[in-house]
């Protein structure tokens, strides 16, 4: 028995961010019907990352909307807003990512909805929050982790501000979102009151940058400044980066520079035997890292710094990735079934009393299980 098992979640959300809650809630055993409009469905069924296409669809799709039923439902037709209103009625959980007003215009806001169903988690997601002059603009991933400050982050001091390669802002909102389902189930467990909860993807990008928000609070609000070389964290004091080999890259975490600089028998390194100066002197103190590693390879390197307990690791592509131990004992791959074929894609990293949960069913087809869910719930 799974965790959520018998938990009916109602999933308005297309994309990305509220998808990516529903099927966390879904790999932990809970029902969630998909809730999609006539013909186009879910826009991100043709949001295409790739050339690659699963079933007529995009990967995106697939991966993220596993484990759940498609019903389509015309939300602006009355007839059809009407099987919406029974379904609601017997829901645990409504989640929605539209943007703020949407779903007052469709007829089923929080009060409308807490009105015929008292008990139910009402969640939902927006880009910026449902205030102030930002809260219409588009809240699509890149755009969110541009104004959020991430971007500022990563890259060299001369580089241009520079994105993380994954959709950050969604899959985290997402997240947050989860925990704040959970908690307000765990308040009903006790109450047998529902709870609306929200999350803005801005708010969720904040958050994630608690650690360096609250140096910058409490610094006088000065600006910290990225290395110029090799800058992983601009927090952070040298070695701190990803330096290039003889044939690849390595990573170097928080250690001593005057210690590697005893392993590495390099005198250049070893009269930095100051702390404070591995942060001021971090640029010139990368730079003989730098040109050191690139004399010999990943693997040679690793074999002096490992065994001497410094902070390091190899940096991997998911090819050379795959090919590790340490990856494939995870088991973090699944084949899920769908109408037509099949799709290799990961499962849910959660394990439960020791049980990996791993579930076969591929994302729907458009509105594959409406005929089925009309007759079940009597719409």
């Amino acid at each position: 028995m799974n965790l959520l098992d018998d938990l009916l979640v109602l999933d308005f959300s297309q994309f990305l961010s509220g998808p990516s809650a529903s099927l966390r809630l879904a790999d932990l055993g809970a029902r969630v019907i998909k809730i999609e409009k006539p013909v186009i469905g879910d826009i991100c069924r043709t949001l295409y990352v790739s050339d690659v296409e699963v079933a007529g669809e995009s990967t995106i799709f697939h991966a993220i909307n596993r484990n759940k039923e498609s019903l389509i439902i015309d939300l602006k037709d009355k007839q059809g807003l009407e099987k919406i209103i029974g379904l609601v009625r017997k829901a645990d959980v409504l989640i929605h990512n539209f943007r703020p007003g949407v779903m007052e215009r469709i007829g089923l806001s929080y009060a409308f909805v807490k009105s015929i169903n008292a008990g139910i988690i009402y969640a939902e997601i927006s880009g910026y929050g449902e205030n102030g002059e930002w809260k219409d603009k588009p809240g699509q991933d890149l755009l969110l982790q541009a104004v959020s400050g991430l971007t500022y982050l990563s890259g060299n001091k001369h580089d241009n501000p520079t994105p993380m390669g994954v959709a950050v802002a969604d899959i985290l909102a997402g997240t947050h979102l989860v925990q704040g389902i959970l908690a307000a189930l765990y308040k009903k467990g006790w109450s047998g009151e529902g709870s609306q909860v929200k999350v803005s993807m801005l708010e969720s990008l904040i958050d994630f940058q608690f650690e360096v928000l609250t140096s910058f609070y409490n610094d006088g609000e000065q600006l910290q400044e990225r290395g110029e070389v090799n800058n992983a964290n601009s927090y952070m004091s040298a070695p701190y980066g990803v330096y290039r080999t003889k044939d690849s890259a390595i990573a170097l975490s928080i250690n001593r520079v005057d210690y590697l600089g005893e392993l590495l028998n390099c005198s250049a390194l070893k009269k930095y035997n100051e702390a404070d100066n591995w942060f001021v002197c971090r640029d010139e103190i990368k730079t003989i890292l730098q040109n050191l590693l690139l004399e010999n390879t990943v693997a040679y390197w690793l074999s002096i710094l490992e065994p001497a307990g410094v902070w390091c690791s190899a940096v991997f592509n998911y090819v050379e990735l795959m090919e590790q131990e340490g990856y494939k004992i995870l088991e973090m791959e699944q084949i899920v079934e769908l109408n037509s074929g099949q799709l290799k894609t990961t499962r849910c990293p959660i394990r439960v009393d020791g049980r990996i949960l791993y579930s076969s069913v591929g994302a729907p087809s458009l509105g594959q299980h409406t005929k089925a869910i009309e007759e079940e719930f009597n719409l």
